[in-house]
Formats: structure tokens, C-alpha cells, sequence
């Protein structure tokens, strides 16, 4: 194995690690809000969602600028990783100290704000690696799905024992991912180093990363969507129980977990225009398909094509972003594209929730399913116009 082809290992076992360590709490959370002193019903375990994912959106681009001003990418993952790691840990002493919840939200927005530096930056450190940034953004694409399909098994398991035990095991896959990162040179780009403030300016003044951001805003609301309706749809549409619904689940995250690489690399060699334009046009039709569909056996093989042509955007459209990024400014720029894939998990909580419960479970897969083709449609020319790759030309600049 080359050097390079270990460290794209190591660091996607890296990311894979962040992603177990979230999703572990998901399954169980209305069980540890209670446990942590909450109501535990839904706005409560909202409330402890959104707080880590509001952390992660103040601070992915602060992790990402400062990487770059300080050319050092390694150290601030372990920094990253041990601090949430450490978050955990105090949310399972905070039962036996007798802490309110409120104080509980606040070390969930600690926690979040040192494991999306983990997780943003382990992503920025494959895009700095050679061989291809559709292949190096496929690998980071196959840990992310099959972390929150592993983390959503392992954890709803786990809660089962005991509702603080997904936190222990969450503080152990962060220790783990602090080790492993420490083991990778740190290939960040050694460029004359400039102020956070400096770097975050020039990435607002480039109105073309507005195009990858959005691609990645819609497709993180269709994960977010699916994480909350998806459930909820399978089980009383078709009645099945929470251990069925969470396969079903799998049927989508495997295939969008292991065909991101294969499909990152096809984008090396064709472009990123197809995989992106045309795959989210494919990707939205799919999703209001699992909609319509009027058995369980039909909605979920729906769920497997989804989570193909899932899996043929999410490569192209982050490798996208370090097309577009000069080697200097990746971090703060794959920081931002991390923003806004958070608030677009949020928002798929927010709209497919508020709408299916208003209106129903068909306008909201409507809803979420055409947004990702109007997305599409809309940027069309706009991705036509900064993909090279295909063309066998460079990169266009970002300017």
C-alpha cells in the first residue's frame, strides 16, 4: 500500500469515527435527555440536536481558516477530536452531580464545537492528498455513510443498557480518532500564512462556491429528512416496529456509503457536471418515488435506488469545492461547505416535520424530493460553467 493510498485509509477511519460517535446518541436521545434532566419528549431532544448542530455551523469555517493561516491541520483534529471526547464524558458525570439540563445543553455546544473541527478538518486533510479529489471526497463519503449507519445500530443497541452508555462509547470512538490522526504527516499547504479574518474575506468574494454550498445545503436536507420523517413514514405507513424502520434506514446508507468512492472517482475522469446535475435529478425523483410507492416492499428497494444516486452526488459536489479552492484556502472552504450542509440537516427537520405533520407524508417527500431537482435545474449553467475536469482542462479559478 503507497503512502498515499494508507493515509486516505487512516484518515477516512477518521471521519468514520466522528460520524459513529454523533449518530451513537440519536437512536436513544429522548431516554438521555431524560436522563440529563430533560422532559424527553420531542422539543427537548430537538433542543439537544440543534444545539450541537448550531455549534457546528458557527465554528466549521473557524476550523477551517485557522487551519489554513497556521498551514497545520493535525494537531488542532486531535485538539478536536479529545475535546469532544471530553464533552461526553462530562454530559455522563452531569446525572450524578445533579446539573439542570440547561447546563447539559451547554457542554452539547462545547462538544460541537470541538468535534465538527475534528470532523471538517480529517475532511480537509484528504482533500490535500494526491490521486484525485473526486476519489479522495468518495472515501470521505464512504466513512460518512457507513458511520451513521453503524453509529444508529450500535447506539439504539446500546441505549437499551443503559441511556448515559452511548456517551461513554461515543468519548472512546473520539479517543480513538485523536490516535489514529496523530499517526498522518501533515500535508497542509505551507503558503505564506495569513490571518483567519483574511482568509474567510477572500472565500465571501468568490460568489462561485455559492453553487457547491447550495448542491450541498439540499442534499444534507434530504439526509436530515429522512433521519426524522423517514422513520416516522415507514412506521405508520406500513406499521412496522423501530428495529424494521432502522433497516430500512441501512437499505439507503450502505449503498450511499460504499459506491461514493467508485463514483468520486468517476467524476475525476468525466466531470463533475453529470455525477451533479444530472445525479440530483435522479437523486430528487427517487426520493418522492419512496413517496408514492403503495407497498413496503416497493417504497423500500426505493430506499437502495436513493442511496445510489445519493452517493453519485455527494463525491462530485464536495470535490467541487476543492476544484475551486486553491490549495491555501481548502480548509475554510470545505469549512463552509460544512455550514451549510448543517443548516441544511436542520432545515430537513425543520420543513419535512412541519410539513408532514401539517399536511402529510406525500407534500412533504414532494416538498424535499423537487427541491433537490429544482436545485438542478436552476444551477444548471452555473455547473456547466466551472467544471473542467472533464473537459481535461484546470480547475477554473474561483475569482
Amino acid at each position: 500500500m503507497t503512502a498515499t493510498r494508507r493515509e486516505r485509509v487512516t484518515l477516512a477511519l477518521a471521519v468514520w469515527g466522528v460520524l459513529v460517535s454523533q449518530v451513537l446518541l440519536y437512536p436513544g436521545v429522548a431516554d438521555l435527555v431524560s436522563a440529563l434532566g430533560g422532559s424527553g419528549d420531542i422539543s427537548a431532544g430537538m433542543l439537544f440536536l440543534v444545539a450541537e448542530f448550531a455549534a457546528f455551523v458557527t465554528f466549521a469555517s473557524v476550523w477551517g481558516a485557522a487551519s489554513d493561516a497556521l498551514s497545520r491541520r493535525t494537531s488542532l483534529i486531535v485538539v478536536g477530536a479529545l475535546g469532544g471526547a471530553t464533552s461526553y464524558l462530562v454530559l455522563a458525570a452531569l446525572p450524578s452531580l445533579g446539573m439542570p439540563f440547561s447546563i447539559a445543553l451547554a457542554v452539547r455546544l462545547f462538544g460541537g464545537a470541538m468535534t465538527i473541527g475534528a470532523f471538517s478538518l480529517a475532511i480537509t486533510m484528504l482533500a490535500d492528498l494526491s490521486g484525485g479529489n473526486g476519489r479522495n471526497m468518495g472515501a470521505a463519503g464512504i466513512a460518512i455513510g457507513l458511520g451513521a449507519a453503524l453509529g444508529s445500530v450500535v447506539g439504539g443497541r446500546l441505549s437499551t443498557f443503559d441511556p448515559l452508555a452511548p456517551l461513554y462509547a461515543a468519548a472512546a470512538v473520539l479517543v480513538g480518532v485523536a490516535l489514529l490522526v496523530a499517526t498522518v504527516p501533515d500535508r497542509a499547504p505551507d503558503s505564506v500564512r495569513v490571518g483567519i479574518g483574511t482568509v474567510l474575506r477572500k472565500l465571501a468574494a468568490k460568489p462561485a462556491f455559492s453553487v457547491p454550498y447550495a448542491f450541498g445545503f439540499i442534499d444534507r436536507m434530504t439526509a436530515g429528512f429522512f433521519a426524522l420523517v423517514g422513520v416516522f413514514y415507514f412506521r405508520e405507513t406500513f406499521g412496522v416496529n423501530a428495529a424494521v424502520a432502522g433497516g430500512v434506514l441501512a437499505l439507503f446508507f450502505v449503498p450511499f456509503a460504499i459506491l461514493q468512492y467508485p463514483f468520486g472517482s468517476l467524476s475525476d475522469r468525466v466531470g463533475r457536471f453529470r455525477p451533479v446535475v444530472v445525479g440530483s435529478m435522479l437523486y430528487g425523483v427517487a426520493i418522492v418515488a419512496v413517496g408514492l410507492a403503495p407497498t413496503f416492499e416497493l417504497a423500500a428497494g426505493l430506499m437502495v435506488v436513493v442511496g445510489v444516486f445519493g452517493a453519485l452526488v455527494a463525491p462530485a459536489t464536495m470535490a467541487l469545492v476543492t476544484d475551486l479552492a486553491p490549495p491555501g484556502e481548502r480548509g475554510a472552504a470545505l469549512g463552509g461547505f460544512n455550514v451549510f450542509g448543517s443548516l441544511g440537516f436542520l432545515t430537513g427537520f425543520v420543513v419535512g416535520g412541519v410539513v408532514a405533520d401539517a399536511v402529510g407524508y406525500l407534500p412533504s417527500f414532494l416538498v424535499v424530493g423537487l427541491a433537490e431537482v429544482a436545485i438542478a435545474v436552476i444551477a444548471l449553467r452555473a455547473v456547466k460553467r466551472l467544471d473542467r475536469v472533464g473537459a481535461g482542462q484546470p480547475p477554473v479559478s474561483a475569482d
